[in-house]
This record gives structure tokens, C-alpha cells and sequence, in this order.
């Protein structure tokens, strides 16, 4: 009896922005407009197909609601909430709702995160010693590269699709950055990491796995941003790793938090601009 392929479906989306400097050069990192950080998700969910029902019967259930009858994110008009949940936009008794739904789908998440203090000052030497310059899809690559690496080894196939970024098609950057990660996966295990991976760009209302991992993404930065721990605690088990790349207090590749180091305010290193 032939024993059914097992494919793993993964959905990639960034939180904060890539902004360094102004026109002058100067670091503005921090500033009103501008965040601390750059994050990249990854959210691993076995069942996309009922992920996508659960977030239709409630976002259905919701725009019926007539107490939200005259919240502007719910009119189909504004191309928000009454299209597809995104926590930055979504009204907070609708994020209430979503966050109470999210433990069901059983998600797996990793993050990266670079502080862009650290990131703008290694730019800046980086242009003064070669006048190289960083571009933002370098930055963006380098954190999937590292999401990646450890993901695409245990199934017989993969499936990852990336939230739209901008206009281009970076198919083939994103590619590369996804066979970048198996080949460091190849020479850290000595083991082959093979197996077939598709790669899809989507936007997040045509993909439900792109609104979930933005949720889990949203609670994170809300914790390092504002001190605001409440959203990320509601969903804590689904985060099996979050990797602080730039907190290097104690080790020099930064710190990883899972369920041996769970993150905690008090462990975490202060985001500064």
C-alpha cells in the first residue's frame, strides 16, 4: 500500500518597515512614521483549506453584525476588514475575534527580527568602506534564507506562498533564497534537503495563511514596539521560534527564543531607535 505524500504549507509575510536614513543620509530609525524593526513569518498550518473557511464564517459573521454596521473598515468599499482581516486596519473588538479563532488552526510560526539601529549602522559602514548599498529585497532575502533553513526537510513536498511585495515578480530571488536555505541546511546536517518546493506570490485576500501569520506577526511587533504583551501571550504556544538577531548581549548570532527560552518582557533586550 502506497503511503500518501505529505505536503507542508507555509505563508510568509514582513512586519515594520526597511526605512534607514532620510534624503540626507541622516539615521531615522525610530522616528513618528518609521519602526524600530524589520520582521519576517513564517506560518506553518496542516489544514489551509479549513483555516480559509474559519476566517470566512467569521469575517462573514461579523460584516452581519449590526453593531458593526457603521465601522468604516467594514464597508466592501474600503477594501479592509470586509474583504480580509489585517490587524493593523482591523477595528480592536475585531481583533478580539480573530485572536480567539487562531489557536484552532494550529499554526507553527517562526520569526526573524533585525533591529535597524544595528541594521542602518552596519549600512552606513558597509557605503563608506565599498560603496555597497543594501537593498531592501537583500534584507528580506537574507531573513528567509535563515526562516527556512531547518523547514523544508520533512515532508515530501513543500508549498510557500510569500505576501505580494510591491509591484515586481521576484520569483526567482525568492527561489534563491529558498535553495540557499537548503543548501546551508546540506552542509550544517550533512543530510540531503531535496524535496520539492513550490513557491507562490498572493496577496493576503487570496490567501488565509498570509492573514494568519500577519496576526502573529502584529502581536510580536506590539510586544517589542510598545511593551504590549497581552495579543502575543493570548497566542504564545503557536510561536515555536523567534530569533532576535541583533540582541547580541550574550551570543553573537542573537538570541532564540522557543519553549526552552520562552520570551518574556523582562528577557527581552530594549528596542531603541
Amino acid at each position: 500500500m502506497t503511503t500518501p505524500a505529505e505536503t507542508r504549507h507555509f505563508f510568509v509575510d514582513e512586519a515594520g518597515d526597511l526605512t534607514l536614513f532620510d534624503r540626507r543620509g541622516r539615521i531615522i530609525v525610530g522616528q513618528p512614521g518609521v519602526s524600530n524593526l524589520f520582521m519576517v513569518g513564517v506560518a506553518l498550518i496542516p489544514d489551509p483549506d479549513g483555516a480559509k473557511r474559519t476566517l470566512e464564517a467569521l469575517r462573514s459573521a461579523l460584516v452581519a453584525d449590526p453593531y458593526f454596521k457603521g465601522v468604516p473598515s467594514m464597508q466592501p468599499s474600503s477594501c479592509k476588514t470586509a474583504i480580509c482581516f489585517h490587524a493593523k486596519d482591523d477595528a480592536a473588538e475585531i481583533r478580539r475575534e480573530v485572536f480567539r479563532v487562531l489557536p484552532s488552526l494550529d499554526a507553527k510560526v517562526q520569526i526573524a527580527i533585525r533591529r535597524k539601529a544595528e541594521m542602518a549602522s552596519v549600512a552606513r559602514f558597509a557605503w563608506r568602506k565599498s560603496k555597497h548599498k543594501s537593498s531592501s529585497n537583500d534584507y528580506y532575502d537574507d531573513l528567509v534564507k535563515r526562516l527556512f533553513k531547518n523547514l523544508l526537510h520533512k515532508s515530501d513536498e513543500n508549498r510557500v506562498t510569500f505576501a505580494r511585495r510591491g509591484k515586481s515578480d521576484r520569483q526567482d530571488a525568492l527561489e534563491g533564497a529558498i535553495e540557499k536555505a537548503k543548501a546551508n541546511f546540506e552542509k550544517s546536517w550533512r543530510k540531503p534537503s531535496d524535496r520539492p518546493t513550490l513557491i507562490a506570490s498572493a496577496v493576503p485576500s487570496e490567501s488565509a495563511g498570509l492573514q494568519v501569520i500577519d496576526y502573529y506577526l502584529w502581536a510580536l511587533q506590539r510586544m517589542y514596539e510598545r511593551g504590549e504583551d497581552r495579543f502575543f501571550e493570548s497566542v504564545r504556544p503557536a510561536y515555536r521560534l523567534i530569533m532576535d538577531l541583533d540582541d547580541d548581549r550574550t551570543k553573537p548570532y542573537g538570541e532564540w527564543y522557543s519553549d526552552q527560552n520562552p520570551l518574556t518582557l523582562e528577557k527581552m533586550m530594549p528596542v531603541a531607535g
